[in-house]
């Protein structure tokens, strides 16, 4: 992936709103740079979000084209949270263009996984993604400091969970296979069982197992599917994130919906929350019997 930021999703969001503005007032592209003394360049790199919309830029903006009250505030805050740095760009020099996932899944109000080898970053335990991002060493030297920033970036993105108020929700249907799955040893096991068992009790996380012994209806590897609600009637795309030993995108709305599917046809074969809750219970159980043999 490249290292350039792609735009965030709220500075995709207010380019859109700045453009349909425009629209519903019939200002062209170029009136609206004769007007304010700008090159038509410049009006068009904001409506795309090619670049960041400076806030002393919209403001000239809603001046021109009249808008005033409640509708304005809101428009300028939006223009304040689109110019903010999130915290994930600390990291960009570790993982390049990965930042620009994470500021999408930190925008998304529901976030779908199917996760078939290990368990998902947002639920895994400090140990456990240590264990994970460590393995990268048999594929290319990671220096250890380069491994604990990569520990923290997994710890942070977990923040969305927890945020009140609650902005997203989290369904992942979880593989067997992967609570099984020795990653570090037996209490590093215990453990990630023991967390994944209290995540599942948080009201905005619906977790379901696809037990191993139920027939595969769709034989698909690891994603996830970013959704976002429309803010001032403006709908930002979904996102299909994959990760193997690279990392795409795909936002066309033929692939998006085709995920869709998949997820809703694999949560149906899965078993229900409170069914997966037990057999998260017994799975626990039985790494704790194998610290203690």
């Amino acid at each position: 992936m490249s290292a350039s930021p792609r735009p965030s999703v709220r500075q995709r969001r207010l380019a859109a709103e700045l453009r349909r503005i425009r629209e519903q007032i019939g200002l062209t592209g170029d009136e609206v740079a004769d007007r304010l003394d700008w090159s038509t360049a410049k009006v068009s790199r904001i409506e795309n979000a090619r670049t960041g919309a400076k806030i002393a830029d919209v403001r000239l903006l809603l001046d021109l084209y009249e808008v005033g009250g409640a509708r304005r505030e809101e428009i300028i805050a939006l223009a304040h949270d689109a110019a903010e740095r999130g915290w994930w760009e600390e990291y960009r020099d570790l993982i390049g263009g990965y930042p620009d996932y994470i500021a999408m899944e930190a925008e998304a109000s529901l976030i779908r996984q199917w996760e078939t080898h290990t368990i998902p970053g947002l639920l895994q335990t400090e140990d456990y993604a240590r264990t994970v991002v460590s393995g990268w060493n048999t594929i290319a030297a990671t220096p250890p400091r380069e491994i604990d920033r990569r520990v923290e970036v997994r710890m942070r993105r977990q923040e969305i969970l927890r945020r009140e108020p609650s902005s997203v929700e989290l369904w992942i249907v979880i593989d067997e296979s992967a609570l099984w799955r020795l990653v570090g040893d037996d209490s590093v096991m215990a453990h990630q069982m023991r967390h994944l068992f209290t995540v599942t009790k948080l009201p905005n996380v619906r977790v379901q197992i696809f037990p191993m012994s139920a027939q595969h209806p769709l034989m698909e590897g690891s994603f996830t599917l970013l959704e976002f609600a429309a803010s001032h009637d403006i709908t930002f795309p979904d996102i299909v994130h994959t990760e193997s030993l690279a990392v795409s995108h795909f936002e066309d709305e033929v692939t998006t919906h085709l995920y869709r599917l998949a997820h809703d046809t694999l949560a149906e074969s899965a078993l229900e929350p409170a069914e997966s809750r037990d057999m998260i219970a017994e799975i626990l159980n039985r790494w704790e019997q194998q610290i203690t043999d």
